[in-house]
């Protein structure tokens, strides 16, 4: 089969329009902020989102997945349960640029999961670049020069969790079809989410419940434009375009919700950006890539 070109200029336009689209995402879901609890609001993206996996049903039932198999698909819905719960939670406390920021920090996770959980060898310059990232988000948190909110805990707690998430998406990707292994995400996420939003759950006006349906349909095509993106070019070029989704956290906070422009968040998130692209153009130079790009631990 011959192999496709590479097309940096597309795969850079998708990525862009990536970045706007899961910005967006963010936004809708700061826009609700604390009129629907975070667990509630998680719950009904996904419930509402669930139109979007019929055409995966037929794939999920032809895998017939084994007990292991469905014992991992259930601790990664577990994880990114909690961590959708948490990223929600962030969303209704601190700035979009803070959020966005420290999502740059799930790749950094998973490289060291990768090495520490599955073996993956972190050579001295990689080790290098995770460490700069770190850096990276203790100048956006600064511990004791700016009052920290629990907000950023979560997000940190959030790209954790959704490092787990993604390292047993990699396992089991070499098992099963993507279509199963994003099929059961929803199906798993949905239905650990339904205790967490029994528990704190509120009437909710039909504005909300559209505004939460925007927010599936953006994270939807969010992920088919990155799908478009990766099949355009390699990560190498494409990484260091999500930093985009940097610059419009900062305007749509700025322009929609009156948030400040914390420069040392911006200087942060860039150090942690450039961390990740360093990874991923060390990965595609062994040929393993196994970091994903900062989008594709979200849903």
């Amino acid at each position: 089969m011959a192999v496709q070109p590479s097309r940096p200029v597309a795969g850079i336009l998708w990525m862009a329009l990536t970045g706007f689209l899961f910005v967006c995402v963010t936004a809708l879901v700061k826009y609700i902020g604390d009129a629907v609890p975070a667990a509630q609001s998680a719950f009904l993206r996904y419930v509402l989102g669930l139109v979007f996996l019929l055409p995966m049903i037929r794939p999920i039932l032809a895998a017939r997945l084994t007990r292991r198999q469905v014992w991992l698909f259930s601790i990664r819905g577990v994880a990114h349960a909690l961590a959708v719960i948490l990223w929600f939670f962030a969303m209704a406390r601190i700035p979009l640029a803070d959020v966005t920021a420290m999502n740059y920090l799930n790749p950094v996770y998973v490289s060291l999961g990768a090495a520490l959980f599955m073996g993956e060898r972190l050579p001295f310059r990689r080790l290098l670049a995770v460490l700069a990232a770190l850096i990276g988000a203790l100048i956006i948190l600064r511990p004791g020069l700016r009052e920290l909110d629990t907000g950023h805990f979560a997000m940190l707690a959030t790209a954790m969790l959704f490092a787990v998430g993604y390292l047993l998406a990699k396992q089991l990707s070499g098992e099963v079809t993507p279509a199963v292994v994003v099929g059961m995400l929803s199906i798993t996420v949905t239905i650990c989410l339904a205790p967490f939003a029994a528990a704190v759950w509120v009437p909710v006006s039909l504005a909300n419940i559209g505004v939460l349906f925007l927010v599936a349909c953006f994270a939807t095509a969010g992920h088919y434009t990155m799908t478009l993106a990766f099949a355009a070019a390699p990560l190498t070029v494409t990484q260091p375009v999500t930093f985009l989704q940097l610059v419009w956290a900062v305007l749509l906070g700025y322009f929609a919700f009156s948030e400040s422009i914390d420069g040392w968040v911006i200087l942060g998130g860039a150090v942690i950006m450039a961390s990740v692209s360093f990874i991923t153009w060390r990965e595609a130079r062994a040929r393993r890539i196994i970091t994903p790009a900062v989008h594709s631990t979200k849903s």
